[in-house]
C-alpha cells in the first residue's frame, strides 16, 4: 500500500488525470453529501429583527459540511493539478472555482429531495457532474491538447446547468426574496466570470461578470412574486445569464454591437418563449 502511494506521488507529470486521485476526490465529496443526509443535527436559528422586518435563517451541521465540502473540492482540485505536465509555477486558482461551486450548489437540491430512489438518482447525478467538472478543468490546463475544445464546451454547458439547478432548487425551497438574492448574485457572477475566462484566458472580466450577476439578481427578485413553476423560474433566469454572457463574448471577439445584440436577443427570446410550454 505504501509503495503504491509513493509511486503515485512521485509519478511523472502527465496531461491525463491520475485515476486514483480523481476517485479519492469524488468519493470524499460524495461521502460528505451522504453525511449531510444521514447525520441528524440540531439547527441554530439566526434571527434578525428590525422595525417592519423580521428574518430567520436556520444554520445546522449540514450548512457547515457544505462549506467544508466546497473547500475540499478546491483543495482537491489543486492536489489533482499538481500532477499535470504544465509548469508548476503556473497558478491553478482559476480551476478551483467551478469544482467548489458545483459542490456547494449540489447540496441544495439534495437537501430538498425526499428519501428513496429519487434522492439516490440526484446523488448519482451530482457525482457525474462533479466528475465531469473535475476532468474538464484538468484538461483546460493545457490548451494544446486535442480535447481542449470539447472540455471548454463541456464546462460552459455544465456551468449553465449548474445555475439552472440552483435556481430551481431555490424556487422549490420557497425562500423569501431577501434570502434568495445572495445565492443568485454570487452564483451568477462567478459562473459568468468563469465562462468569460474560458473564452479569454488572458483576462478576467470582473465588471461584465458583476453586471451580469446584478441583472440576473434583479430579475430573480422581481420574478420571485410571479406565479411561475420552479422550471419556469429557472429558465427565466438562466436565459438572461446565457444571453448576456454570449453578448460579452461576442463583443470581446470583435463582433459588431448590432450583430452581438441580435444574437443575445434571439437567445433570450427562445428561452423566455419556451416558458409558455413548461408547466
Amino acid at each position: 500500500m505504501g509503495r503504491r502511494y509513493n509511486a503515485a506521488v512521485n509519478s511523472p507529470r502527465t496531461t491525463q488525470p491520475d485515476a486514483d486521485r480523481v476517485g479519492v476526490l469524488i468519493a470524499s465529496l460524495l461521502l460528505t453529501f451522504a453525511l449531510i443526509r444521514l447525520v441528524p443535527s440540531p439547527q441554530l436559528v439566526l434571527r434578525l429583527s428590525l422595525p417592519g422586518f423580521y428574518l430567520e435563517y436556520p444554520v445546522g451541521l449540514g450548512t457547515l459540511l457544505s462549506a467544508l465540502a466546497a473547500g475540499l473540492a478546491a483543495v482537491g482540485m489543486d492536489w489533482l493539478l499538481q500532477g499535470h505536465s504544465e509548469p508548476g509555477k503556473r497558478s491553478t486558482a482559476e480551476h478551483w472555482l467551478l469544482p467548489a461551486l458545483t459542490t456547494l450548489v449540489m447540496g441544495a437540491p439534495l437537501a430538498l429531495l425526499p428519501d428513496g430512489p429519487i434522492w439516490w438518482i440526484g446523488f448519482g447525478v451530482g457525482g457525474l457532474l462533479l466528475t465531469g467538472v473535475v476532468l474538464a478543468e484538468f484538461i483546460m490546463m493545457k490548451p494544446a491538447t486535442d480535447s481542449f475544445g470539447l472540455a471548454q464546451a463541456g464546462l460552459t454547458a455544465l456551468s449553465y446547468a449548474l445555475f439552472f439547478i440552483l435556481v430551481v432548487a431555490l424556487r422549490l425551497s420557497g425562500l423569501r426574496m431577501v434570502t434568495l438574492i445572495p445565492p443568485v448574485l454570487v452564483t451568477a457572477t462567478l459562473i459568468s466570470l468563469r465562462i468569460l475566462r474560458l473564452d479569454g484566458p488572458d483576462r478576467w472580466d470582473f465588471p461584465w461578470a458583476l453586471g451580469i450577476g446584478l441583472i440576473c439578481t434583479q430579475l430573480g427578485a422581481a420574478l420571485r412574486y410571479w406565479p411561475l413553476t420552479p422550471l419556469q423560474f429557472g429558465l427565466a433566469l438562466t436565459g438572461p445569464l446565457f444571453a448576456l454572457t454570449q453578448l460579452c463574448v461576442s463583443l470581446a471577439d470583435g463582433a459588431p454591437l448590432r450583430r452581438a445584440a441580435v444574437g443575445a436577443v434571439g437567445i433570450l427570446a427562445l428561452a423566455w418563449g419556451s416558458i409558455a410550454f413548461l408547466r
